[in-house]
């Protein structure tokens, strides 16, 4: 039994931020049917590669771990009908359109708590229900900016940065997701009502300004790039290696800057602090003296050392070589659907939870693969399955 056993859940969500949030929600033992359209194309769980002998992308495996899936043309009559019945056991709802599509396809908060007054009803959007942006488009990199994080992150000489990190998408979409639903789980097993949760991504980046931020709102002073504790302002930062390979360093308490100062060989950097007066003129110091020795040298400089100190792993070395990912079984070897008993790695869950273990059932489906299975348990002939295929209402994988 999972944590979250019982819960049923309508994922109509595409890209990453929804269907991330069920991925969680789904190796934590919810019951999940994935509602996917049969002629449009998801850039994300299209993207290659695809998994050697099948039709799974990479992406479609892993976020499609854990789930069923269902085809479904949300614009004809029929769906509506098809929704309505799920709904009565699938009570919780997961929809990543822009504000209004769900209502104009009569499938909306309003039109569906009609149907079952206790269902729970997630929006997750860029911008939110209300509001002047409600309708822009956005992605990643502008919900970023317009939380103000980026306009005092990168380099003076170079302005703002990629990450390649989808910082909105999962660390704010995703997971303000899951609070919600999990709150409002919660909240309707105390009064037995349903609600509406209207999340953003943009919403959640203004409180990532954090500390700044809250400096901010209190003395009116604007952080600058490369001028703050976290973002180059003192001696916390990347510092390049012999062998062209970096290190984290993040010694900001003095105990750790002390004792990392005599591990480089600089103990007169220590009453300096962290954070001086003359911090670009330290900095230059402390990059020079990295330089001088390769990154194993470095590593084992620091071994054991109270330090804060990381090496900045490529992404093999993080998922496959690293002992502590290993150690935290944060990679995982998954059963392929669909197959002969072929297995891939995938990336794990982050929760660990001592009673109820996550378990890894199977990667993805192929989508469309239990549209037929789903349609007969709600009663639905072969004759009427077949129509509704010929009437482009639904799809069905050739297994």
């Amino acid at each position: 039994m999972g944590a979250l056993t019982g819960l049923k859940i309508l994922d109509f969500s595409t890209l990453l931020p929804g269907p991330y949030a069920t991925l969680m929600l789904g190796d934590l033992g919810a019951d999940i049917i994935k509602i996917s359209a049969p002629d449009k194309k998801d850039i994300v769980t299209d993207y290659p590669p695809y998994i050697d002998e099948t039709d799974l992308s990479a992406n479609q495996a892993w976020l499609g771990r854990n789930k069923k899936n269902l085809f479904l043309n949300l614009k004809n009559e029929k769906s509506k009908e098809i929704i309505h019945k799920l709904i009565m056991e699938y009570d919780i709802v997961i929809e990543q359109f822009r504000p209004g599509v769900m209502d104009r396809l009569g499938l909306g908060y309003e039109d569906l708590k009609k149907i079952n007054p206790k269902i729970i009803y997630c929006s997750l959007t860029g911008y939110g229900q209300t509001g002047p942006l409600k309708n822009n488009a956005g992605h990643d990199i502008n919900y970023l900016a317009r939380s103000g994080n980026m306009n005092y992150s990168g380099k003076k000489s170079t302005g703002p940065v990629l990450t390649n990190m989808q910082i909105a998408d999962i660390g704010v979409g995703s997971l303000n997701s899951v609070i919600g639903i999990l709150s409002a789980v919660y909240y309707r097993s105390q009064t037995g009502k349903g609600q509406y949760i209207d999340v953003a991504m943009s919403d959640g980046l203004i409180s990532f300004n954090a500390m700044e931020g809250a400096s901010f709102l209190v003395n009116g002073i604007e952080p600058k790039r490369e001028e703050t504790r976290l973002n180059g302002g003192c001696a916390y930062d990347f510092y390049e290696t012999k062998d062209n390979r970096y290190l984290s360093v993040g010694a900001l308490e003095p105990k750790f800057w002390e004792n990392f100062c005599n591990c480089i060989g600089l103990p007169e950097l220590i009453e300096k602090t962290v954070m001086p007066k003359d911090v670009s003129q330290m900095k230059e110091i402390i990059r020079k003296r990295i330089l001088e020795k390769t990154l194993d040298e470095w590593l084992e400089i620091f071994k054991g050392k109270d330090v804060c100190v990381e090496p900045v792993l490529t992404m093999k070395e993080a998922l496959l070589e690293d002992e502590h990912t290993k150690a935290r079984e944060l990679v995982v070897d998954v059963e392929v659907a669909n197959s002969n008993g072929k297995t891939i790695k995938q990336m794990a869950s982050p929760i660990k939870l001592s009673e109820c273990p996550i378990k890894y059932n199977k990667t993805g489906y192929p989508l469309g693969y239990h549209s037929e299975e789903i349609l007969k348990n709600l009663g639905y002939s072969k004759n009427d399955i077949d129509e509704m295929v010929e009437e482009g209402i639904t799809n069905i994988y050739k297994k």
